[in-house]
Formats: C-alpha cells, sequence, structure tokens
C-alpha cells in the first residue's frame, strides 16, 4: 500500500508497508490527516495545524494490533514544543489515541512525568525529608511498555523506571540480584509497585556501547566477571520469570513473515534463517540463571574501570550462553548496518570478545553461533520498530548476517 499517497499534513519518513488484512485500520497509521482529524477529535483542535507528523516508533503484531509513536512538529513561528503521541490500533476494537504522558498500559507515568505530581512521589516513595522543588525530563518512551525519566531535585539525580505494574515487583527483586554481583548497580531509591514506577541512583560513568563505538576497548573480561558472577551468585535469589526464546522467536517470526510478503528475495532470505533456527529453538531449554537481554546499551564503564549494569528487569530463569550470543549480535548488526567508522571499531571488539568467552568458558563454538544467529533474527525486527525508507534493505541485511553466522 501507498502510505502517505496525497496526505495534506505530511508523515515522516515516508514509507510504503504491506497491507494486513487482519488489521483494516493499520493504514490509517501511516495517514497523516487522519492522524490530525483524530486527534483534533479527542483533544480539540488547536489553532495551528502541525508542519509534519513524525513517526517515532512502530509496533506490529500481524493481524492482531499495532502501536504507533508519533510526534506533531508544529511550524517554527507558532513557538509551540513537539507533542507526543502514540496511536493504538486492536482488531475488532475503535482506534485510540492518547498524548504523553497518558498511557493506559503504564498508570504510574503521567504522575511520574508531570513535575507537580512527581514531586509528591518522591516526597511519599523516595525521600524521608520532603523536597520542595523538581525537574523531570524524559529520557527514553515506548508507547504501552516502558519509560525512562530523569527526577532532579537540588544535587541529587534519580533515574526512574515505569513500567507495567506487575513488573515493578520483578524490577525491585532483580535490582538485589544485581547488587550480589561483580557488576556496579544503582541503587534502589524507592518504588510505587502499584503504579509501576521505580527510582534509582545516578552512576556517573560512560557508555559502553558509545565508548566501543569510537574504538574503546572495554575490558572484555570485567564483563565476563559480571556476567559469571551474576549466572552463579543468583541461585540463592527467588526465581524471576522464565526466559522463553520459543515465544520470542515465535513473535519475530510474525512480524518478519508479514514484513516480506511480496518481496521474494526477502521471503527466501528469512525461510533459509527459520530452517536452520527453527529445530534449535524447538530443543532449546533453560539451563541456568541468566541476564536474558543482555547487550552494549546497558552497562557503563565507571572511572576506575569496573562495569556498572544499568538494566536488568529480565533476570531469572535462562541460558547464560544466550547472554553472550545477543550482546554478540548487537554488536555484529553493528559493524554491518553502522557507519564506516562504527564498523571499524565494533567489528574487532565482536572478534575479541567472542575470542575472550570460547578461552574463558566450556562452550561449543557451534552452540555459541547459533545463539548470535537467533538474537539477530529477533533484533531484525529492529529495522520495523523504527521504521525508515530504507527498512527493506535494513531487514534485507539483517536476514543475510543471520544466514552468515548460521553457515
Amino acid at each position: 500500500m501507498s502510505t502517505v499517497a496525497a496526505t495534506r499534513i505530511p508523515l515522516e519518513p515516508q514509507v510504503e508497508f504491506p497491507i494486513d488484512p487482519g488489521l483494516e485500520e493499520l493504514s490509517r497509521a501511516f495517514d497523516g490527516d487522519w492522524i490530525w482529524c483524530r486527534y483534533s477529535e479527542v483533544f480539540g483542535q488547536p489553532a495551528q495545524r502541525p508542519r509534519v507528523i513524525r513517526i517515532r516508533q512502530f509496533s506490529h503484531t500481524p493481524g492482531r494490533g499495532a502501536i504507533v509513536g508519533l510526534v506533531l512538529i508544529w511550524e517554527a513561528d507558532a513557538y509551540l514544543p513537539p507533542v507526543e503521541i502514540s496511536l493504538r490500533l486492536v482488531r475488532g476494537r475503535p482506534a485510540e489515541i492518547s498524548r504523553y504522558p497518558d498511557d493506559h498500559a503504564l498508570p504510574g507515568l503521567a504522575a511520574a512525568a508531570r513535575p507537580d505530581s512527581a514531586l509528591g512521589l518522591v516526597n511519599r516513595f523516595v525521600l524521608t525529608v520532603p523536597a520542595r522543588r523538581i525537574s523531570v525530563d524524559a529520557v527514553r518512551y515506548r508507547p504501552g511498555s516502558r519509560a525512562v525519566l530523569r527526577h532532579t531535585i537540588g544535587k541529587v539525580t534519580l533515574y526512574v523506571r515505569v513500567v507495567r505494574p506487575p513488573s515493578a515487583s520483578v524490577l525491585v527483586s532483580a535490582s538485589d540480584r544485581i547488587a550480589r554481583s561483580a557488576f556496579v548497580a544503582p541503587r534502589l531509591a524507592g518504588h510505587w509497585n502499584s503504579g509501576g514506577v521505580v527510582w534509582f541512583s545516578r552512576i556517573p560513568g560512560r557508555n559502553v556501547r558509545r565508548h566501543i563505538r569510537r574504538g574503546g576497548k572495554t575490558d572484555s573480561h570485567l564483563i565476563l566477571d559480571g556476567l559469571e558472577s551474576l549466572w552463579e551468585g543468583s541461585h540463592d535469589a527467588p526465581a524471576g520469570r522464565a526466559f522463553s526464546l520459543k515465544r520470542r522467536y515465535v513473535q519475530a517470526k510474525r512480524i518478519l513473515g508479514h514484513a516480506t510478503r511480496g518481496d521474494h528475495d526477502l521471503r527466501e532470505s528469512l525461510r533459509t534463517a527459520m530452517r536452520r533456527l527453527d529445530p534449535f529453538v524447538e530443543s532449546w531449554r533453560p539451563s541456568g540463571t541468566a541476564h536474558n537481554d543482555f547487550y552494549d546499551d546497558q552497562m557503563l564503564e565507571l572511572p576506575g574501570g569496573r562495569i556498572a549494569l544499568v538494566d536488568f528487569e529480565e533476570i531469572g530463569p535462562g541460558d547464560p550462553m544466550l547472554d553472550v550470543g545477543n550482546f554478540l549480535a548487537h554488536l555484529r548488526i553493528q559493524a554491518r548496518l553502522g557507519s564506516d567508522r562504527v564498523s571499524e571499531a565494533t567489528g574487532p571488539y565482536h572478534a575479541a570478545f567472542r575470542g575472550a568467552s570460547l578461552d574463558r568458558l566450556p562452550w561449543d563454538e557451534r552452540e555459541l553461533d547459533l545463539r548470535e544467529a537467533v538474537c539477530l533474527f529477533r533484533i531484525c525486527t529492529s529495522t520495523i520498530r523504527h521504521i525508515s525508507p530504507s527498512w527493506r534493505g535494513r531487514l534485507a541485511a539483517g536476514l543475510s548476517l543471520v544466514n552468515e553466522v548460521l553457515a
């Protein structure tokens, strides 16, 4: 389908995406005029029309639903800040549109994101001495899923994780486990479980992903020290939710299967990958405690060289080798799809970390390759979530990389 044909309010990026017969309203997610009309119906029509509507994220479950994160951008002379909205499509239901920070899946987000109510929350759940002023900044937001905020109270900075309420207690438990590992962990400062809001202390350090991309040599053995202590030292902690590789893999197959409709070459590359991965995923079972979503962007390197881990809510029964495979997959995809500078830095680091892991741990090389490949397969869905005019080419490159690793 042509997703932006003849719209008076342009949508950026301008992309084409296959029709979803089970979700007839999906085409509206790519219609700038329809989005603006729906926004005006719900919130009242502002005096100014947006100059452009920008797609931030696109999460699609074929035949079932989609959540699209959008930003309304106004003309420069309107002196209006961008407005972040989300469009929720569910099969058989009317389309819903919401405006940040209101998110029905994250009931605590609005209170944590608005300064007046955020101050009340901090005074209630975090500080023993009531604060009088607070500054709130949005760091990251995925509609319907999670958000990260920054609360600044005087000289104190707290990072705030906003999740679905059932996940808040899991996050609190996981913070206790990571604190007993060799990783440096942010201090748990407070939590509001019914709202799904958890506060952590700030850790000063440089982001490991950015450091590697710039040619930095973060010590592989320090990372492996932290992982091994997590794998071996968490057996006495209450078990978290078991990681289901099969569920995540089937979900990725469904997304990629729809995205490759009508494209013979993409379809064939997808089939080749699935023929090799299906038997592995079917036979896979959890083998111990693991992080279950480990990669470079979740770590900080501290001034003294130690490694801090700042994202850990998935800790629970899983597969330690899959942790390393996921880290390698993120490095490899950056080396293939990143700029020349990123590729030149990340490719050698991937090789060094893989070598260090195999030298240190009693693992079969082929088993590690299978885990890296299945993680690469799942990462391929990000070419659709962060959709761009070049998404087909990036998906082709990602699937080609999966098959290279499997070969």
